[in-house]
């Protein structure tokens, strides 16, 4: 399917598809979540199937991320591709992002993040990782200091990950334009090839909107390009890239294949996430703005663990002697579906989800697993935050060389 235009494919099944998903919206008309078979093929992308993880182990030599194996990131463009170059011994770099539009990340920000530094680790290759502090501010109801000092702040909590500051590059939009000639000519390339009627109807854009709402898709697509950045490929211009992403940022980069070949550019490849769902539920829109829709990268582990017990929906029973009898649903509660995400131990998520849908587990107690993780997790990574000077943040968002 992907030999079709990728911008196209959406509208010939729009009218049997009920989810809404797209850089700005996501929703579910389902208590499950988003259909993510359904999205698939609306978007025209490929399975990540046991015979694609079967393939990615014996190439990488490493088993597959459980985020792999557990399906979290689902589906693909042209991985197979990154993994024929990697057989034959040719490099690659990835390209992930993060709109700053709060101090403090979230979970789910978290996400991709986590499994690009895995890739990283595994492969062995150089990333950039863009902040758009630039879309923030035209998108949200926020100055562009603001934004520029939550990007600061956000790269604070991705440094602390533990990403290599040798192969590691952070830029923020807004100051990256004026430090790099090559970025800003390769948006106008993009911007160049991509009508007002294109951008209309992949990105939904009307009469409304800022002509800097409607500009910003090449923003966000020229660094899928290895010739943005000169200072790090020593001006090559076919250096593939991976970008590892939640799916519903795919509009911009099927913009971005479609015109890559136009460019004389590789196509970027893709790996897809599916969503982190709010702690109220996978119909409910978890956003940064409300502190209580999920858990905080600056959240006590009080507040985790009174989150958790007062909003994460529950997928348990009416009452104890109905949960004995028919036991919870793991398909809707928030707890076992972060668990997902955050218990690495395959055996142990697998004896909850018995115990759980046998009724011999209930609520709280599942509950009590995640707060137990997650307190672990965010102390961890608080403890390591704090480590992160403003002068380690300048160093990784400098133009330099990286190992390559």
């Amino acid at each position: 399917m992907e030999g079709k235009n990728e911008t196209r494919i959406e509208s010939e099944i729009q009218e049997e598809f009920e989810d809404e998903v797209n850089p700005w919206e996501v929703k579910s008309s389902s208590e499950k979540g988003i259909d993510y078979e359904k999205l698939i093929v609306k978007f025209g992308s490929s399975e990540i199937d046991n015979d694609f993880l079967q393939r990615f182990k014996k190439v990488s030599g490493t088993e597959p991320h459980h985020f792999l194996k557990r399906g979290i990131f689902f589906s693909h463009r042209d991985l197979t591709l990154i993994l024929d170059k990697v057989e034959r011994g040719e490099k690659f770099y990835l390209y992930t992002g993060r709109g700053p539009s709060s101090d403090a990340m979230h979970m789910g920000h978290l996400i991709p993040f986590m499994f690009t530094k895995w890739l990283q680790d595994v492969f062995d290759v150089p990333l950039v990782i863009q902040m758009t502090d630039d879309e923030k501010f035209l998108w949200k109801d926020l100055t562009m200091e603001e934004t520029q000092h939550q990007a600061i702040e956000n790269a604070k909590d991705i440094i602390a990950l533990g990403f290599d500051e040798k192969k590691t590059f952070i830029f923020a939009n807004l100051t990256f334009m004026g430090q790099c000639p090559d970025f800003y000519q390769n948006i106008c390339r993009i911007q160049k090839c991509v009508t007002y009627n294109q951008a209309k109807g992949i990105f939904g854009f009307d009469e409304s909107c800022s002509i800097g709402k409607i500009g910003f898709p090449a923003i966000q697509a020229a660094p899928s390009f290895s010739s943005t950045f000169p200072f790090i490929f020593d001006g090559k211009k076919d250096v593939p890239c991976l970008i590892p992403c939640a799916i519903d940022q795919d509009p911009y980069f099927r913009m971005t294949r479609d015109v890559a070949p136009r460019l004389g550019f590789s196509k970027p490849a893709l790996i897809h996430s599916i969503f982190f769902p709010a702690l109220q539920g996978a119909k409910t829109k978890m956003s940064a703005s409300d502190p209580n829709s999920s858990i905080f990268l600056s959240d006590t582990a009080d507040q985790i663990k009174n989150k958790i017990n007062k909003y994460a929906f529950s997928g348990g029973r009416t009452s104890l002697a109905e949960h004995k009898e028919k036991g919870g649903d793991c398909d809707v509660d928030i707890a076992y579906q972060y668990l997902r995400f955050f218990l690495e131990d395959d055996e142990r998520l697998d004896l909850l989800k018995e115990s759980y849908t046998s009724g011999n587990l209930m609520t709280g107690e599942l509950k009590m697993e995640l707060i137990t993780i997650l307190q672990k997790l965010v102390k961890e990574h608080q403890e390591k935050r704090v480590t992160v000077s403003n002068e380690m943040v300048h160093h990784f968002m400098t133009p330099r060389s990286l190992n390559f």
